[in-house]
């Protein structure tokens, strides 16, 4: 499956700056057996409120029983699943009203807000690409919900090609994919409301910035592909789901199809589908010479997938459909052709990657040439621009780039500006130039132009912000994680912060789906360090730091080794003086999110506030909405046996203990989030706010209007971080008159 569709169907939601980058009968073996029981009248909490002064909204706990494998397991919040109920309603209501007033009390946000709102107030640009005979770029002038798209001419002249604000008044309406026709004419794009996975496609016509009629709904997880004649596009979508069902409902069957421009959606012509495995999602890719269609295939989010080819030079009606790489054995990413001989980037037989040749004549893996070795450093992207490969590699988690003939033979290295993450090198096969973004922890994202045969490098746009990056550093250190892996960290705090403990420090982790966490530029990340915090940023097993075996020793039964990666980081931290425990705070967002409210319901005490943020928490039952059968691939399965009674044993959810001394901890989620569906975080904040036995306060922020996170507007992004960060300035006890004004 292309790289942006696997990151699409995952889980990532990280803080990266975004312009815009699934009758009664018995139960089968593994099944859950339910038996239904409904919830108990409402009463009230029986949470031990009285000991930290807050009275939490009546949560009936149902008697609510289901049977895996012989083990009766009680989920007593099931009836949180029906989001749209009265009782649902009511109790996000009042929750929301909980945590608002609880806000109102924290004297830093008000100041945190405007301080964000400052620095978040600069202008910013995504890179480049060319289109025709025109760049087209995002650009964002400061405050705006979402980026603008523009055009721009050989005298630098901008003109707005799309501009999502003016889509809906708070700016919850965002553009998703897109793609541009090969002679630049024409775009199709994906637009997404309030947050939604799903996309609504339309085409504009770029020299005009006006829509056609063409209307494509029920689209998720897919881009888009011009046929090499411009008359239309491939896409992938799924059949429209049943009423209600939008939001919750399970997502299988996509489907491949053709879409003619002019033509309505229901003369789409079907090119591939699957009825007998359901479960497999599509991507598909015209090669630049307009030769193949590449259909890359995958089964969830797992990164192995099959690759299958269409000659588009003969007629539709004798096209067929050749299974070149059938079996799902390895990682194959389709990076461009000559004739007949297809490149790709692969795991295959090298877990950190290799770039291989196929001759579709001979696809038998004895035939296939290696053009670029496996090495010491992952290989994380590879662009063919300027009749070269351009390929972004991973060295201990920090970007470097290398660029090399066709054949593989390496030319130069090209000269970063410092140790941090880049991307983009976007282009086609006869372009000279391309563009790329720079960003560290403290760098904001840079953009700068290449000329591929040169190797000569320009800066083209750096942001100005209101801070001196100066100021700040960026180290990395490694610890030893439970079993002896060695892990790697990275630390940003302000130069010259004393080495004495009282470090307020904020963890953030991952760990999960090949994602891979590299230096990234944040505000909010900044403001933390302002006040005088240090970041911390392991690089978790199951990552893709270190390719394939370090994504695989994260995963299923080992997935415990993420969450021990974790554990391992804060005593580290503690051990060596950065910190304290009372000034810890962790945090994560959707995997990440699994990860902290793993590591508060396993180590409570060994943290001093914890973030979890749009959470997959029930582990039992997160295959049963929208694309969470996906994730089964990095989780397990509840159907499998020894894969249920690992979820089991770390499902945050189940493993809430009453009595414990959780600490202060703040669950947040969004109404719309249709793929980690919200009722993950509520299920696991009444569990938690039951089970606390200490006096931290336990509270839930429902977003609005807002889903996963990807395209929110800058206004909602600013006012969940100061609520964030306030409640850690609350509960760390942190002094507000470090907040800059």
């Amino acid at each position: 499956m292309p790289r942006g569709l696997l990151r699409a169907l995952c889980l990532v939601c990280l803080p990266t700056l975004f312009l815009g980058c699934r009758p009664a009968r018995q139960a089968a073996p593994g099944e859950a057996m339910t038996r239904p029981v409904a919830p108990s009248p409402p009463v009230g909490t029986t949470t031990p409120a009285a000991a930290h002064g807050l009275r939490y909204p009546d949560a009936p706990r149902g008697k609510q029983q289901d049977q895996y494998h012989g083990v009766v397991v009680e989920d007593p919040y099931r009836w949180l699943e029906a989001m749209d109920s009265p009782d649902t309603r009511r109790w996000i209501d009042a929750e929301n009203a909980l945590t608002a007033a609880q806000f109102s009390k924290i004297g830093a946000r008000a100041p945190l807000e405007r301080r964000l709102r400052a620095l978040w107030n600069y202008e910013r640009w995504g890179a480049p690409s060319l289109e025709g005979q025109r760049l087209v770029v995002a650009h964002n002038d400061g405050l705006q919900n979402q980026a603008v798209l523009y055009t721009l001419s050989e005298t630098g002249e901008q003109k707005p090609l799309l501009d999502a604000n003016a889509l809906s008044e708070d700016g919850t309406v965002a553009l998703g994919s897109l793609a541009f026709s090969n002679d630049g004419k024409r775009m199709a794009y994906g637009l997404a409301e309030a947050g939604s996975d799903w996309q609504v496609w339309r085409v504009r016509d770029v020299a005009t910035a006006t829509d056609t009629s063409d209307l494509l709904r029920w689209v998720k997880f897919s881009g888009a592909s011009w046929s090499h004649d411009d008359h239309g596009f491939y896409y992938a979508r799924f059949d429209q789901p049943k009423p209600g069902d939008e939001l919750t409902g399970q997502n299988y069957d996509q489907k491949v199809y053709y879409h003619r421009l002019g033509q309505p959606q229901s003369a789409d012509v079907l090119i591939y589908a699957r009825p007998d495995h359901k479960e497999w999602g599509f991507g598909a890719n015209v090669s630049e010479d307009g030769r193949w269609l590449i259909l890359s295939v995958g089964v969830g989010t797992d990164p192995k997938n099959s690759v299958f080819i269409q000659d588009l030079r003969l007629p539709a009606a004798s096209r067929k459909t050749i299974e070149l790489l059938p079996d799902f054995t390895a990682k194959f990413e389709f990076l461009g052709n000559d004739g007949d001989t297809l490149w790709f980037l692969t795991d295959d037989s090298a877990s950190r990657r290799r770039v291989i040749a196929i001759d579709v004549q001979k696809p038998e893996k004895t035939a296939w040439r290696e053009l670029i070795a496996e090495g010491p450093d992952t290989l994380e992207s590879v662009s063919v621009v300027g009749e070269r490969l351009i390929v972004t590699r991973l060295d201990n988690a920090h970007t470097k780039v290398t660029i090399h003939r066709l054949d593989g033979k390496l030319e130069r290295e090209l000269a970063l500006p410092g140790i941090g993450s880049a991307g983009g090198f976007s282009g086609k096969r006869r372009d000279r130039e391309t563009y790329f973004w720079y960003s560290g922890f403290s760098v904001p994202t840079e953009i700068w132009k290449l000329e591929v045969q040169s190797g000569k490098t320009s800066l083209w746009r750096r942001p100005q912000v209101a801070f001196d990056p100066a100021n700040y550093e960026t180290k990395q250190v490694w610890y030893r994680s439970a079993d002896g892996t060695q892990i790697p960290m990275f630390l940003c705090a302000r130069k010259g912060l004393p080495h004495d403990g009282q470090a307020p420090t904020y963890l953030y982790g991952y760990g999960g789906f090949e994602i891979s966490l590299t230096p990234s530029f944040s505000v909010p990340n900044l403001v933390w360090m302002e006040l005088g915090g240090i970041l911390a940023v392991p690089n978790l097993r199951g990552g893709g730091e270190f390719g394939a075996e370090w994504h695989d020793a994260g995963t299923k039964l080992h997935k415990q080794n993420v969450f021990d990666d974790f554990i391992a980081a804060a005593e580290y931290l503690t051990e060596n003086g950065y910190t304290q425990r009372s000034k810890l705070a962790i945090g994560g967002r959707s995997n990440g999110g699994l990860l902290i409210g793993a590591a508060i319901t396993q180590r409570p005490e060994l943290f001093g506030a914890a973030l979890p943020g749009v959470g997959v928490l029930d582990m039992l039952r997160f295959n049963q909405f929208t694309i969470g059968w996906a994730w089964e691939s990095d989780y397990g399965s509840p159907k499998s046996a020894p894969e249920f009674a690992a979820l089991r044993a770390y499902s945050p959810y189940h493993n809430t203990k009453p009595g414990t001394a959780y600490p202060p901890t703040l669950i947040y989620t969004a109404d719309h989030d249709d793929r980690v569906v919200p009722l993950h975080s509520y299920k696991f904040a009444a569990a938690l706010q039951h089970a606390q036995g200490g006096p931290a306060p336990i509270l839930i922020r429902i977003d609005t209007k807002a889903g996963h996170g990807a395209g929110k507007p800058t206004s909602k992004q600013i006012e969940e971080w100061a609520d964030l960060w306030g409640f850690l300035v609350d509960q760390l006890d942190i002094d507000p008159s470090r907040i800059a004004r």
